[in-house]
């Protein structure tokens, strides 16, 4: 076995085991430097990454795992997040108290999960690293056993996740059944011949499809995200709606818009009609919300309606704008945390709290501001070129059926009516009365996060060609 290529997912592992044994050994005093640790033990592997060329492909157990270029973006993409929630996770302590070890060894074993989905080319891969991510999530979103709220968020999300499993699992098995090989490539192989039209096939991918569509959000399958979201700790709602979710398209990408495009081809209508669904179902459920958290989750099924754009395109383009969304998406919700983490210190996450932000502390109006503007696609920030680009792929496909011209449509009503709701919030930050006169203020590592994000937001919607770059050569260069 290679272990060579393994070394991203070896490092974390070894990260997560290093702080649940100072958890347990090291000298009080100590403990509260495990998130200064975490964070500089994930910002090593970050740059031990950047040591991968990106055009290169290796397999390992037997070409169960590989690492190729969209494996590399992926899960540079995954450390990255983390970095930025463990910053959260750090300023979280500083402003409410010692976070045990556990939480931060929890976010490196998740991250750990989505590494390895990255690299997935084998259906017990697949099985077993978004197994790894979900049950990681399910302790995270538990994590403050005194908090009812949170508790029962933590007990909805493992139901639906058994559920998601159950139908994961049985897809699987309807599919070696039918292909007679779990490998990606002699899934692709068996294409060829009488599969591609067995019904018992098509119907063990719908079973995966549903199971991965609880990851994403994916309507109809999207019901856990808002109780979820309002009851976990910000740091994990944070990691959830964007690395899981990451982890769930990049294992779609991989599976069904690589290794089974063939078979996916004939879904394209269904993919359409899903994605519509999904837009306008988190789109109009978010209006009426007064929770930012579950305003929030709303908004991320709605998202993952627009990233749905780019499935139901099966070409290259849309993939590359998958990757593209995922990272400004990312990027915006973080901060939106990172805004969230200093102004709500309670359970109560109204957003009538943001009424007079600008006047307690401009910057983290500011920054707000821009992370709505560019969740809602407002130009310049980066959002507006990621749904452009969303929008775009599935334009270009509208010489294969019509049914594009109503996507696209629906698509530009739903960032229509997300302006709707966003700037609902920034018209409270600029123009409601403040019912605290207090001056907020802001610990060091938020400073940190938030600039990086906005840094993020500007430069890569003033100037996009670098990611847009590395989001086309990932897209190009996945591996069978």
């Amino acid at each position: 076995m290679n272990t060579g290529v393994l070394i991203l997912e070896i490092c974390a592992v070894l990260l997560g085991l290093i702080i649940l044994i100072l958890e347990v050994s090291a000298p009080s005093y100590l403990k509260g430097g495990l998130g200064i640790i975490t964070l500089v033990g994930l910002a090593l592997i970050l740059l031990f990454s950047y040591t991968f060329t990106p055009g290169f492909i290796q397999f390992a157990f037997g070409g169960a795992y590989v690492m190729d270029g969209l494996a590399l973006f992926s899960k540079k993409f995954f450390i990255a997040t983390a970095i930025l929630v463990v910053l959260l996770l750090i300023h979280t302590e500083r402003q409410n108290g010692f976070i045990p070890g556990e939480y931060y060894a929890l976010i490196v074993f998740a991250l750990t999960g989505m590494m390895f989905a990255a690299s997935a080319n084998h259906l017990v891969m697949l099985f077993v690293s978004i197994e790894l991510v979900t049950v990681s999530f399910y302790i995270l979103t538990g994590f403050r056993k005194q908090n009812r709220e949170s508790l029962e968020a933590a007990i909805k999300y493992l139901i639906f996740g058994a559920v998601s499993s159950a139908f994961l699992i049985f897809g699987i098995a309807l599919v070696y059944g039918t292909s007679g090989t779990m490998a990606f490539n002699g899934i692709a192989k068996s294409l060829g011949g009488s599969t591609l039209h067995s019904a018992i096939f098509h119907t063990g991918l719908g079973m995966i499809l549903v199971g991965l569509g609880f990851k994403i959000a994916m309507f109809p399958f999207q019901l856990w995200v808002p109780d979820v979201y309002q009851g976990a700790p910000s740091p994990t709602t944070a990691f959830l709606a964007t690395g899981s979710k990451a982890a769930g398209f990049v294992l779609i990408i991989r599976l069904f818009l690589n290794t089974a495009e063939p078979a996916i081809a004939l879904w394209r209508e269904q993919l359409i009609v899903i994605a519509i669904l999904t837009i306008l179902y988190g789109n109009l459920c978010a209006i009426p919300q007064r929770n930012i958290k579950r305003l929030i989750g709303y908004s991320s099924i709605a998202h993952a309606g627009y990233l749905l754009m780019g499935i139901a395109t099966i070409a290259t383009d849309g993939i590359a704008s998958i990757l593209y969304y995922l990272v400004v998406y990312m990027l915006a919700v973080v901060a939106m945390f990172g805004v969230i983490a200093v102004l709500f210190k309670g359970e109560d996450y109204d957003i009538g709290k943001f009424s007079g932000l600008h006047q307690r502390s401009p910057f983290l109006a500011m920054i707000m501001t821009c992370a709505l503007a560019s969740l809602a696609g407002i130009p310049p920030l980066a959002g507006f070129f990621g749904k452009f680009l969303l929008i775009k792929s599935a334009a270009l496909q509208v010489d294969l059926t019509s049914s594009y011209y109503y996507l696209v449509a629906i698509a530009i009503v739903g960032v229509a009516i997300s302006i709707y709701y966003y700037f609902k919030i920034i018209k409270l930050i600029y123009w409601g009365e403040p019912t605290d006169q207090t001056k907020l203020s802001i610990s060091y590592p938020l400073v940190v996060l938030l600039v990086l994000c906005m840094a993020g937001m500007l430069c890569y919607g003033i100037i996009p060609s670098e990611l847009v770059d590395a989001a086309k050569l990932a897209a190009k260069s996945i591996a069978m």
